[in-house]
């Protein structure tokens, strides 16, 4: 039941990641445009896209879990205090908080790593 639980809570703190990907892909243009709007390059919005698609699926799948956890975590952070600092906004003050959210989530995996059901866990042979 613990590895059902540590799976299922990777693929739901990663799912956000790839559904917000897939978003932008959509919407490259505008999303550059976003970008810009707060003084950042738009061409950045390709290694972002890099890191919302490959680290999640590595989260999910239990592989390197815990270098792309601290990667998701300080990009959860930069993204919450570049793109969400506006506190007198409701909705900029609830994407900060999710992201600081996330973090901490990412943070976990980061200090405690994956159960049994991940790619990198080793079967453990018992020698006779």
């Amino acid at each position: 039941m613990i590895n059902l639980l540590d799976l299922i809570g990777r693929i739901l703190i990663s799912s956000l990641f790839l559904f917000s990907a897939f978003s932008k892909l959509l919407n490259i243009n505008g999303t550059m445009g976003w970008m810009e709007g707060y003084g950042v390059p738009g061409f950045l919005i390709y290694p972002a896209l890099l890191i919302e698609i490959i680290l999640p699926i590595l989260v999910i799948i239990g592989y390197n879990a815990k270098v792309s956890s601290g990667i998701l975590a300080s990009f959860c952070l930069v993204t919450a205090f570049v793109f969400h600092f506006d506190f007198s906004d409701q909705m900029q003050l609830i994407s900060f908080l999710k992201n600081i959210g996330l973090a901490g989530g990412f943070l976990f995996i980061l200090v405690n790593g994956t159960k049994d059901w991940s790619v990198e866990k080793k079967k453990k042979y018992v020698r006779l």
